[in-house]
């Protein structure tokens, strides 16, 4: 451990060096990112990523050509990482303007999304109409999760984070995975404004995520299994990632006959009814709730919760 902390310590013993600590323990960020903010040339800001991320105070995540780093949530380097970045005087003149230009790129990010949710806006509410009110919704997925602090929490099919944003204030950790790469920048810059710095995205397919066994207290599925060629296989791999003890709360349509949707809006399922999705659970090894109905709409959404128990 001690080498650990001295290789850390020399990596960010450097002006540049230290100004990206400071960027990136505020917001997940690119290299074309840390170009703009800190008007240096990209292979220098690479050399300077690539130190830090060989010294363990800084983590990187492949996102097709995309790299994204942030201070890791873990391990001797996040915890220095956060130390040092703690020491940042909040008067420093450079910090500061650092600070502000981020503030500008997140503005650019907003406005990306608000073109993004202008253009799906309609299908969106297509879909809010024919089921309970979303206030409703959110209410009885909090309630279904475990009382009190979460200490690692996976939404499987994050999309804009809406979940994220929802539990991340009861989360010490959380990670929102998904395919679609449009629909994680969505994610990022919501959290960056709600100011959720210890949640973050990554690009992942839910039939084989990128976690160890049992690495999740919480895991939950928001409006994604009616997606999913395979919802059995997709349970069961939520099922292999959640911890003992832990709970996961899956958040769907129960069955109907709105054969449009798979047309309009690419559902592969139209919802599910209560026995099937307990089976599929049983069989991942988790042990099924009693579930919940929330009529309010032409569809009716249900919360479905199971438990790996020892």
């Amino acid at each position: 451990m001690m080498e650990e902390i001295l290789k850390g310590l020399r990596a960010s013993a450097e002006a540049t060096r230290l100004r990206i600590l400071g960027l990136c323990a505020h917001a997940e960020l690119t290299v074309s990112d840390l170009v703009e903010i800190l008007g240096q040339s990209q292979p220098r800001i690479s050399r300077h990523l690539k130190l830090l991320v060989e010294a363990g105070v800084l983590v990187r995540n492949q996102e097709g050509p995309w790299a994204w780093y942030r201070l890791p949530e873990e391990g001797t380097g996040g915890e220095l990482a956060r130390l040092i970045v703690d020491l940042l005087p909040s008067d420093d003149r450079q910090h500061a303007q650092d600070l502000k230009r981020l503030q500008s790129i997140s503005e650019g990010w907003t406005s990306r999304v608000a073109d993004f949710f202008r253009q799906h806006a309609g299908d969106w509410e297509q879909i809010r109409s024919l089921h309970a009110d979303q206030a409703a919704v959110d209410a009885a997925l909090l309630a279904a999760l475990p009382d009190g602090p979460i200490e690692s929490l996976l939404d499987i099919g994050t999309g804009a984070g809406h979940v994220l944003s929802l539990v991340g204030k009861r989360a010490q950790s959380a990670i929102g995975v998904d395919r679609s790469r449009e629909m994680l920048n969505v994610a990022r810059s919501n959290l960056f404004r709600a100011g959720l710095r210890h949640c973050q995205v990554r690009q992942a397919d839910m039939f084989a995520l990128p976690f160890e066994d049992a690495s999740f207290g919480a895991i939950t599925m928001n409006m994604v299994l009616h997606f999913a060629d395979r919802p059995d296989a997709a349970l069961a791999e939520a099922g292999r990632v959640l911890a003992i003890g832990g709970r996961l709360v899956i958040v769907d349509f129960v069955t109907h006959h709105r054969e449009q949707l798979r047309e309009e809006q690419a559902h592969r399922w139209l919802g599910f009814d209560d026995a099937q999705i307990q089976s599929w659970c049983r069989a991942a090894g988790l042990y099924p709730l009693p579930p919940q109905h929330l009529a309010g709409g032409e569809l009716t959404v249900a919360l479905w919760s199971a438990e790996r128990r020892a």
